[in-house]
């Protein structure tokens, strides 16, 4: 993955579902550090840029 292939407010699904049984994730904020939240119980995770692209599976839904 690249690193343009994923923006801000973008939906992604990740390769481990959250404990809370959601695998949907919205990133934002975006800089070295990405921060996502769980679209199921609000819960946010800031993980290093090249942690994200690693476990991150694919985009479900763009931004505008």
């Amino acid at each position: 993955m690249t690193e343009t292939d994923f923006q801000l407010k973008d939906i992604v699904e990740m390769k481990k579902p959250h404990p809370c049984g959601t695998n949907r994730w919205k990133i934002i904020r975006m800089g070295m550090d990405i921060r996502i939240k769980c679209e199921g119980c609000d819960h946010s995770v800031m993980i290093p840029r090249k942690t994200f692209a690693r476990k991150m599976k694919k985009v479900l839904e763009r931004a505008e």
